[in-house]
């Protein structure tokens, strides 16, 4: 819609070649202005802003066109808004600020009126736009303040005319009340960006002195943080503790496709970040400058999309914790008051990390003090007889006789049996009757810790082992000095940390994660596992040298269907203790209850026997246990016609133990298919046909 250069300018001599609809200046105009004022006034936005005006102005001069250009800092263009007689509303450009009829008013700030845009020589791009709306003559008028320019308002008729200088004067009135409606608008906007920005920053606060864990901090800082400021990618580089390297945190993505950050190892002279955190000052940088610097992370970044970044160093009054660098796919969007913020986000995540260090230092030398001696206490001062083995069937009788025996000496034992059957009783019971029964008895199940924390939990580490690491800890196996391991699921124990579990069982000594200092230990292993051990090293998922030093003294316990005759003792010692918790007295254990479970097969063994002797107590109203037998009775309606030496029930019985050795884990190299040397649609059959629910396997 625009375009013409300054030379263009018309002296405002009255012509008579139009039609005059404006107001005479002298009597109309107070009235004009106040009615267009009061227009403004009412406006709450821009938009709305022009939408009141146009028809106004339409109105009031009888133009074709009307139409508002504001300026764009980001882009240094011209944007225009029109509206015509006919009620079509639309947007023209944007418009370079030399190529524009509106750029150079904004520029000169003086009036320019075309009376016939034929004989004027205007942009290629200009009179189509104009001749497309019926538009002969042109008036563009500056809209601006005192202290700011906005842009312009235009006029556009379909006769060559050139408005009077007194209708000018009141035009240029009219277009100065929409500077002052927009400077208020944009007051107004600020000062409710200043109070979301107060809040915002109240509300990290808050948010950060309530968290301490990393991992719970950062995003609850960055909900808060997108409320005020529109960014594409937010990433925490922390430096480590040699000062040298930095490990980038994507915490927030959403341009970086490309670039995958979490935890990555970046060399300080070579990252973004190294400008701000060794000058402790912010730095912000545009397209040319990520264009500049050359590296890999910046041509990522690039790729990525990213035109502006703005770094702010972390820093608290004890040294510099890294950066919190924000960016976005726009071009200079960080503006002063955005800039700001964000230094005084940087400043509180900075003074929350020395915080959390200081009250994690704190919280780990009490944990080395007390926490630890509270631990082994707590498990030296345990039920007296979590240790005994109730029942007096000869497999049992002979698993226990067979503990007493390995119990005075040293050797490790490798206790093997289904889930439930009592292993870590039995693990116990070996370590009371031994002469290592007055030190500490420490468990670590191998298959209920993260594969990358349990080389932590076994060895310890030092201070800045890993990222987290904020304080040395001690392992199980220092704590177990003197006293018994038991490695419960050993079976699960990853592959990389075998060879090191190899080196104790040998030398009796190891090196905490991240130490160099070798510490020897005098410890007892006691190992656990419901796998097949030969097996798994057979399919190379155990080492072969490791499962011979653990077999020494191998220890099976048998499954509670192989000794049904100490289920009665067991349904009493359950019952007695279930009662006196949930503070109910049991005197009644009817015979058909007891009848009921000594057919059942307790897949789960003594576990789920104890689960639902506890339930049936729950459920018990008087002083008779009130089990509920309908979850047995299938079963043993089924037991009767097929016998447990058929093919098909060994089959299932065969199934349902490897099913839960693989957790229910039906494909994969560790998966129940793999173990039966079947494809896994074939077990999924077999498990049809044969009646095998999740129920049977991981109760």
């Amino acid at each position: 819609m625009e375009s013409e250069t300054p030379g263009r300018e018309q002296p405002f001599a009255q012509q008579d070649t139009g039609k005059m609809l404006l107001p005479s200046p002298s009597s109309a105009a107070p009235e004009t202005i106040l009615e267009i004022a009061s227009l403004a006034v009412r406006s709450r936005s821009q938009s709305d802003l022009f939408h009141q005006l146009a028809p106004y102005l339409q109105q009031l001069t009888g133009c074709e066109i009307v139409n508002f250009s504001i300026y764009d800092p980001d882009q240094n263009r011209m944007l225009t808004h029109f509206w015509t007689q006919n009620r079509e509303i639309g947007q023209f450009g944007p418009f370079a600020i030399e190529d524009s009829i509106s750029g150079q008013v904004w520029s000169a700030q003086e009036p320019i009126a075309i009376s016939d845009i034929d004989r004027e020589q205007l942009p290629q791009l200009c009179v189509p736009i104009l001749k497309t709306h019926g538009v002969r003559s042109y008036t563009m008028l500056p809209m601006s303040t005192d202290t700011n320019r906005y842009g312009t308002l235009g006029l556009g008729q379909s006769g060559p005319r050139i408005l009077t200088s007194q209708e000018i004067g009141l035009l240029s009135r009219i277009a100065q009340v929409a500077a002052f409606a927009l400077e208020n608008q944009a007051m107004h906007h600020a000062s409710l960006e200043r109070e979301e920005r107060l809040q915002s920053l109240i509300t990290i606060c808050n948010e950060l002195s309530a968290k301490i864990e990393f991992d719970r901090l950062i995003p609850a800082v960055l909900e808060n943080l997108r409320r005020v400021i529109q960014y594409d990618h937010a990433v925490l580089a922390l430096l480590e503790e040699d000062g040298a390297n930095l490990r980038m945190f994507a915490i927030d993505i959403r341009a970086w496709e490309k670039l995958q950050v979490g935890g990555l190892r970046v060399p300080l002279s070579q990252a973004l970040s190294a400008r701000a955190i060794q000058s402790r000052t912010m730095t912000v940088f545009g397209p040319a400058d990520l264009e500049s610097v050359g590296t890999p992370l910046a041509r990522a970044i690039r790729e990525a999309g990213i035109q502006s970044l703005c770094i702010i160093p972390l820093v608290s009054t004890a040294q510099v914790w890294g950066s919190l660098n924000v960016g976005s796919t726009r071009e200079n969007v960080f503006t002063a008051d955005q800039t700001g913020y964000l230094q005084q986000v940087a400043n509180q995540i900075a003074s929350t990390f020395e915080n959390s260090r200081a009250y994690h230092e704190v919280a780990e030398l009490k944990e080395r003090l007390a926490g630890e001696r509270r631990y082994l206490e707590s498990e030296a001062r345990a039920d007296r007889f979590r240790a005994e083995m109730i029942g007096n069937s000869p497999s049992l009788k002979r698993v226990m006789e067979h503990a007493s025996i390995v119990a005075n000496t040293n050797s490790t034992v490798l206790i093997t049996g289904e889930t439930g059957t009592g292993k870590e009783r039995v693990a116990h019971a070996i370590h009371n009757m031994s002469s290592r029964r007055d030190a500490s008895f420490i468990k670590l199940n191998c298959a209920a810790i993260p594969t990358g924390l349990v080389e932590s939990e076994l060895f310890g580490h030092e201070k800045g082992a890993f990222t987290g690491a904020v304080s040395q800890k001690v392992g199980r196996l220092e704590l177990a000095d003197k006293g018994t391991l038991f490695l419960d699921e050993i079976g699960e124990i990853p592959l990389e940390l075998q060879p090191k579990l190899l080196r104790v069982l040998q030398d009796h000594e190891f090196e905490r994660l991240g130490g160099t200092r070798t510490i020897r230990v005098d410890v007892r292993l006691i190992a656990a596992t419901n796998r097949d051990l030969g097996r798994a090293v057979e399919q190379n998922e155990f080492r072969r040298d490791l499962f011979y030093r653990l077999h020494v003294f191998p220890l099976h316990v048998p499954p509670l269907r192989d000794r049904r005759e100490d289920i009665p003792l067991l349904v009493r010692h359950f019952v007695e203790r279930c009662s006196a918790r949930l503070n109910k007295r049991i005197e009644i254990i009817p015979d058909e209850v007891v009848e009921a479970m000594l057919h059942w097969s307790w897949p789960g063994n003594i576990r789920e026997l104890e689960n639902f002797i506890e339930r049936s107590v729950i459920l018990s109203n008087d002083n008779v246990l009130r089990a509920p037998l309908g979850e047995l009775r299938e079963y043993s309606a089924e037991s009767v016609v097929h016998a447990d030496t058929t093919l098909r029930g060994k089959e299932r019985e065969h199934i349902i133990e490897v099913l839960r050795q693989s957790r229910g884990l039906l494909s994969g190299p560790s998966g129940a298919a793999a173990r039966l040397g079947l494809k896994r649609t074939t077990l999924q059959y077999k498990m049809q046909k044969l009646g095998i629910s999740r129920l049977d396997y991981l109760s």
